[in-house]
């Protein structure tokens, strides 16, 4: 079966080795006069990358104001502070210079300027974005896709509530992407963005749709390409070519490339949250603890989609009187792939500790919304289907 799609990417790339200096005019060209520079901690600023910004703006004449502070799962506390800044300077442009968490916090800012209520109100689903101030990004991490995306994700402080809003408002008008500003990436955080690029990848390439040979193909390469890459730059962190490599196959990982004639699936997605909010985790070492537990579970209903992914992916010699085998091969690959890179493989070695059930009940209720949704589309999952997953994965 193959789905009707519709795809947009509206999101300029200049991607290469001078590509900051095309930031000036990026944001005059998006009629930018007044930007919030937004960003995370103090790696932009120690890099230099926040002085080539703030030259490139004053050499095109852009008044800017700054806005530091944000932390790995974002947090709706530094969006309120962001919006009260955007509306006191009349910032008509936001400009994330930073990874994911930068830019879904610089999303949730835009969404907000505009809007009399709570911007929470997006995520609580009391209400949908009507307007966004425009974005643009200087990329730093290739990881969460979310300079090509239509996602953001926010944590909200109290609750701990990790939730996520999708609109094309939200799209950025461009993205400045380096690859020589990922080379100082520690190794755990160059596995953990690798890991989530893969991840946006498989939760579109594991579809109950899958007559779009073209686009599993191009899954497949993604998904190859990234999985050698990261091996090369763990070993050899300044190796343009491949860090050239993951930047890219992060932004088409997440601009919905991948499915076209497909449907996104995201229960590894959903059930991560929850613990990267709750325990603060990164979110790219959260999917590789849960997701071996994941594609066990639902795996016996799709045999052959794994198998294809052993075989295409993974590099598993199939046996076709051995399908089921086959399979657990592949996932077994991943693993072993994820212990390659220093990724946890389950919840104990991401947290630190054995959790407990009342703890998987916390999480299980989270996830759920106290019972009343269930998560995904390859395999529909209910509050059960998520205990017995994280029980797995404990």
């Amino acid at each position: 079966m193959l789905k009707d799609f519709n795809f947009y990417a509206p999101t300029k790339i200049v991607f290469g080795r001078d590509a900051e200096q095309h930031i000036g005019q990026l944001v005059k060209d998006n009629g930018g006069h007044k930007v919030l520079i937004h960003y995370g901690g103090g790696s932009a600023e120690r890099s230099g990358l926040l002085d080539v910004v703030r030259k490139q703006l004053k050499q095109a004449d852009i008044a800017f104001t700054e806005m530091g502070g944000v932390v790995p799962n974002p947090m709706l506390s530094k969006v309120y502070e962001g919006i009260d800044l955007c509306r006191q300077e009349q910032v008509d442009f936001i400009l994330a210079v930073g990874g994911g968490s930068v830019i879904d916090s610089a999303k949730a800012i835009g969404y907000g300027v505009g809007y009399e209520g709570d911007v929470w109100d997006f995520w609580d689903g009391k209400g949908s974005p009507k307007s966004c101030l425009p974005i643009g990004v200087v990329l730093t991490i290739p990881a969460a896709g979310s300079e090509m995306s239509s996602s953001c994700v926010i944590t909200k402080d109290d609750s701990l509530q990790k939730r996520g809003v999708n609109s094309d408002l939200c799209r950025c008008r461009f993205a400045v992407m380096n690859p020589e500003r990922t080379y100082t990436l520690p190794p755990y955080q160059t596995a953990a963005g690798a890991t989530d690029i893969m991840m946006h990848t498989m939760e579109r390439y594991f579809s109950r749709f899958d007559e779009m040979t073209l686009t599993d193909a191009i899954a497949e390469a993604l998904l190859r390409t990234v999985k050698d890459s990261a091996l090369v730059v763990m070993k050899h962190p300044e190796d343009y070519r491949h860090r050239a490599q993951i930047m890219w196959a992060g932004s088409l990982a997440h601009n919905d490339l991948t499915e076209c004639g497909t449907e996104k699936d995201f229960a590894t997605h959903r059930l991560e949250h929850e613990l990267s909010a709750v325990y603060g985790v990164t979110h790219g070492a959260g999917l590789a603890a849960l997701w071996p537990s994941w594609a066990r579970f639902v795996m016996p209903k799709h045999i052959s989609r794994f198998v294809q992914f052993a075989g295409n992916v993974m590099g598993i010699a199939v046996d076709y009187a051995h399908p089921k085998e086959t399979a657990e091969q592949g996932i077994q690959a991943m693993e072993e792939w994820y212990r390659k890179i220093g990724m946890p493989t389950n919840i104990h070695e991401l947290i630190g500790h054995e959790i407990s059930a009342k703890e998987i009940d916390i999480l299980v209720d989270k996830c759920s919304h106290g019972g009343t949704i269930t998560i995904g589309s390859f395999e529909v999952l209910g509050a059960d289907e998520m205990r017995e997953i994280y029980t797995m994965a404990k």
